[in-house]
């Protein structure tokens, strides 16, 4: 057993990230096991740009309410204490809405040369809006 203290919380990179957001590591990927997990907390409007995990992704809302939406056009609305698994190699994005934080924790199996994320390019403001829209029936 290895009990491991907090690291310091610190701020997503602007090349995957649009707004603020903030990151806390809680497991990285070493062999034999190769979970990666984070606590990542999104600003209202705050979001990742598209990306894909070679073997998928597990987001556990801890707080607030967000957005998760897909290539396709597929949007959910997630708060507090639901979970998403999004399939491998599938494009998405997820964040907070433009009124309210949202917090998860983000789970990915690595695929044995890091976390297996492929970043993209950043959801434009359009994409946003519309996936705002899409959620709340606007």
């Amino acid at each position: 057993m290895e009990h491991i203290t907090s690291t310091p919380t610190a701020k997503a990179p602007a090349e995957r990230f649009t707004g603020d957001v903030y990151l806390d590591m809680i497991d990285a990927p070493a062999e034999p096991a190769r979970l990666a997990a984070a606590l990542v907390r999104f600003t209202p409007g705050a979001r990742t740009n598209w990306h894909s995990h070679a073997n998928g992704q597990t987001l556990h809302i801890t707080d607030g309410t967000g957005l998760v939406a897909t290539r396709d056009g597929h949007v959910i609305r997630v708060s507090a204490g639901q979970t998403v698994k999004c399939p491998p190699g599938e494009e998405h994005w997820h964040g907070g809405t433009d009124t309210t934080l949202m917090a998860h924790i983000a789970m990915v199996v690595g695929d044995g040369e890091g976390d297996g994320t492929t970043w993209l390019e950043p959801v434009t403001d359009d994409q946003y809006a519309e996936a705002v829209r899409k959620s709340d029936g606007r």
